[in-house]
């Protein structure tokens, strides 16, 4: 059975808290993603998440201007995989919490990530959770 260290991506933009909410969105749109860990200043602790979601539901439309700390905007309290979860557990915990990105970590330190593009392009978790996670796409459309 395939382990999550297997098919995560170990490269991972990250922020801090204290950055700002406009730097955010310019990583987020030089690396083509809608999500960012982020982490503890000049450390790899995990404390939290921003999504483009979260910019645009608890940043924008709280009027709060690009300067905004992203403490002010992210989402904390996140789930997050273990390396050696397996593959169909993480699958099966991202369709119960409906997200399609996973943080990876040892402890609370971040090692990568997981997508639901890295479970679908590798034709690997169990069915069920393969049904589970078509409904989270579902319900964003």
């Amino acid at each position: 059975m395939k382990k999550i260290n297997e098919i995560m991506t170990r490269e991972v933009v990250t922020v801090t808290p204290e950055d700002n909410v406009y730097e955010v969105a310019v990583k987020m749109k030089q690396h083509g993603t809608g999500f960012i860990p982020v982490v503890e200043k000049g450390g790899d602790k995990l404390i939290g998440v921003i999504t483009d979601r979260d910019l645009v539901v608890r940043g924008i439309a709280e009027k709060h201007p690009g300067s905004s700390a992203v403490e002010t905007v992210m989402t904390k309290g996140i789930k997050t995989a273990s390396p050696e979860m397996s593959v169909d557990d993480a699958a099966e915990l991202m369709a119960q919490q409906q997200i399609r990105r996973l943080p990876v970590t040892e402890g609370d330190r971040l090692i990568g990530i997981v997508s639901i593009g890295d479970l679908a392009v590798r034709n690997i978790f169990a069915d069920n959770a393969g049904e589970a996670l078509s409904e989270i796409s579902e319900h964003v459309h």
